[in-house]
């Protein structure tokens, strides 16, 4: 492979970026303690990188300066109030549960603002680690609390520097992860067509669930870095284009959600024919052309899908095999199979449009939602909302606050050696719910392990001081490259770090058994706190999030039909809901996978009612993206029209459902209630059957088939509210 493409393929790493910079950054802090001739230097300004680069938001180059501005601000309150209260560690433990309290109940704000606190946070922390190598405050503190500042601040030039060259780049990366997960989600899809007896359909669409959470959270992240590069730039043609690319992913994405008719009925009429297999094949290959136009857009290579443009055509060609058998039992079911067929050459179009989004001249809403406050007091009002028990943020600011106050008490009582890393290993630890915590205590300790093992070898078989400053400067990029991915490497990382650059201020392995006990320490007080301490046992929210999603697709379902009576616009309120209902429903998925890693006591019951009901969800979901997929203005004498005030009575249920829910109270039988929407689809289906044998009609099927999920919701949510007492209703699902 040419050098020339290897280093481009490189280039369309997301990390290969922000790696990149830190060791621009790691590098110039080890050349300028060179040029002095001080290497004790270097140790402040890495953990100011170290900071700064946790810190780090996505924005365009003024928001990141404005951030960077903010960042460095909190920065010098932290790391001067940290060295005023050093001497008084009655004071000292005061002042870190109100700061750790403050911060993390700041976050509420939004996630730019939380990234900001944690970072803090972060600093703070080394700044007592600054002052502690030191043996405690002395003359020089201050210009060691500036060299902590000075490292962030040189990061943060940095970064804005690499944003103001290559803005685009991120977006590009973002919309490239989009298209991989959407095909992700299409191959998912694809094995629910497949023929076969014995299959555990509902295995599979818990999976296809949690890819659809991907989904949701790849398209927030691309919408997310494209509104606030637009932000002053709306007329930035490149910017344009990855927002129309954007919008095509959403009709994609609500295309590839829509469910046309059950599954099993269509396995078991087609089971001896072909057409099963052609729907798979073509999702299957309409699934790999989106990863392959995720590599197109990084690599600005011709995209090519002919291969599903011809499964989309054997496809129709199988359904037309079918009509002409004429069999009578199929007649019904070719309607929804047509349906399915244009769905997916609507689909097959948005792909082709989406590597040229320039060709269309499609006009329509190109506003954005914009989620960050408005206002100071807008602001205030988020953070006031979470001052509830039933907040996650403020159970997770009390549990991180006392936890940091024990470990600040229990280093004070044994006095160990580097004694404030316990405090780092519980704030990386301590998470806001258990089953992450587990992951990352268990991980972080067998990193440690690992980083002490290789930081050993490294400074016994390399003694030379220059190697070992590259050494840091590689295991400073290897942290920055998998503390997402891989954490464990990430924390080896980290404390080969810390041993090769200790070292060159002292004896490294003197490191070795203190850094091991405090790693031990910090994690054995995380994990009690996350487990005594508030502890946010996720079935006990199980009922809400449920709620919720219910919520959110009444008001999808609701703006659907707003469009069936105004005509189809891809407007921000249609866009919004749609996303709403879609966010919801994978809330409730990462719910469910925290819940399965919690202890059983704690679970009982409920995942596997939580996991029944939100298969029930995401059928819905699916249901209502084909109705949302297939809408149009409805003429007044139109026979569609007399649909819409079914469609209105089954929004009003679902809100019955809802609120029940929410209150934790039985929910009534609705096998009545449905059987009496099922009858009046079927009389206004009569009214016109001669154009419905002639013409399928989405409208009516969907709602049918929507209404056929009402009395198993109901069924699903009494067994949600048969568990224990509900804990006081959180504020969060209105922020």
């Amino acid at each position: 492979m040419p050098i020339s493409l290897s280093l481009r393929r490189l280039w369309t790493l997301d990390k290969f970026a922000y790696s990149l910079r830190v060791f621009i950054a790691f590098s110039g802090a080890w050349l300028f303690s060179s040029l002095m001739g001080n290497v004790e230097l270097v140790i402040p300004l890495f953990l100011g990188i170290i900071a700064s680069a946790l810190s780090e938001t996505d924005d365009s180059w003024q928001g990141r300066f404005q951030a960077l501005l903010v960042t460095l601000v909190c920065f010098t309150s932290a790391s001067f109030i940290v060295q005023w209260l050093f001497p008084w560690p009655w004071l000292f433990v005061v002042g870190l549960g109100l700061s750790t309290f403050t911060l993390i109940m700041l976050g509420a704000i939004g996630q730019r603002y939380a990234t900001i606190t944690s970072g803090t946070l972060i600093l703070s922390i080394y700044s007592m680690i600054n002052i502690e190598q030191h043996g405690g405050v002395d003359e020089d503190v201050a210009a060691r609390q500036l060299l902590l500042l000075a490292g962030a601040a040189w990061y943060g030039v940095i970064s804005i520097v690499w944003c103001a060259l290559f803005s685009r780049q991120p977006v590009k990366q973002s919309m490239a992860r989009v298209y991989k997960a959407l095909g992700e989600f299409l191959i998912l899809k694809s094995a629910l067509f497949e023929p076969v007896r014995g299959v555990d359909v509902e295995a599979r669409r818990v999976a296809l669930a949690r890819q659809n959470g991907k989904v949701v959270d790849a398209l927030n992240q691309a919408k997310e870095m494209i509104f606030r590069r637009l932000e002053g730039q709306r007329g930035d043609r490149k910017l344009n284009r990855y927002l129309r690319i954007y919008f095509i992913a959403q009709d994609i994405h609500e295309r590839a959600s829509s469910t046309h008719y059950p599954y099993s009925a269509l396995s078991k009429a087609f089971f001896h024919h072909d057409v099963l297999f052609r729907c798979q094949r073509l999702l299957d290959q309409q699934g790999r052309a989106c990863r392959q136009l995720a590599k197109s857009l990084l690599l600005n290579r011709p995209f090519d899908h002919r291969q599903s443009e011809e499964a989309l055509a054997d496809l129709h060609a199988s359904i037309e095999n079918l009509r002409d058998r004429g069999k009578p039992e199929w007649r019904l079911l070719l309607y929804p199979l047509s349906a399915l067929a244009e769905n997916l050459a609507t689909l097959e179009a948005q792909l082709s449009r989406a590597h040229n989004p320039d060709a269309s001249e499609e006009r329509r809403d190109s506003a954005l939602y914009d989620r960050s406050p408005s206002s100071v007091l807008e602001a205030w009002k988020r953070v006031r909302l979470n001052f509830t028990l039933g907040s996650p943020t403020f159970r997770h600011a009390v549990r991180l606050s006392i936890a940091l106050m024990v470990g600040y008490g229990l280093l004070q009582w044994i006095d160990p050696e580097q004694g404030f890393w316990i405090l780092l290993t519980t704030l990386f630890v301590c998470r806001p719910n258990f089953a992450t915590t587990r992951r990352f205590l268990s991980q972080r300790m067998i990193g440690t392990v690992l980083g002490l093992v290789v930081g050993w070898a490294s400074i016994t078989l390399f003694p030379h001081p220059l190697v070992q400053s590259m050494i840091a400067v590689a295991a400073g990029v290897s942290f920055f490259a998998n503390r997402e991915k891989h954490y464990v490497i990430a924390t080896a990382s980290i404390t080969l770090l810390v041993m090769c650059s200790f070292n060159q201020v002292g004896d490294g392995f003197n490191l070795i058994l203190p850094r091991l006990f405090d790693t031990l320490i910090g994690s054995l007080i995380a994990g009690l706190a996350v487990f005594f301490i508030l502890p946010d046992w996720q079935g006990r929210r199980l009922y809400r999030e449920a709620a919720n999603a219910l919520n959110n697709h009444r008001r999808y379902l609701e703006e659907i039909i707003h469009q069936y009576e105004e005509g189809k616009q891809d407007d921000l309120a249609y866009r919004l809901a749609r996303r709403n209902a879609h966010n919801a429903d994978a809330a409730l998925s990462t719910l469910l996978t925290n819940m399965l890693h919690e202890p059983g006591h704690y679970r009982k019951q409920d995942a596997d009612n939580g996991l029944r009901f939100l298969v029930l969800s995401n059928t819905l979901l699916s249901h209502l993206s084909a109705l949302g997929a297939h809408r149009h203005q409805l003429a007044d004498d139109e026979d569609d029209a007399t649909f819409v005030p079914v469609a209105k009575r089954i929004g009003e249920l679902l809100g019955q459902i809802a609120e029940q829910l929410n209150k934790r109270q039985p929910v009534e039988a609705l096998t009545d209630h449905a059987a009496e929407l099922l009858t009046q689809l079927e009389e206004q289906s009569a009214v016109a059957d001669e154009r419905a044998v002639a013409l399928y009609r989405p409208i009516q099927s969907q709602l049918r088939l929507i209404t056929e999920q009402l009395p198993p919701l109901g069924e699903a949510a009494n067994r949600l509210v048969g568990s224990e007492a509900p804990e006081p209703s959180s504020a969060s699902a209105s922020t």
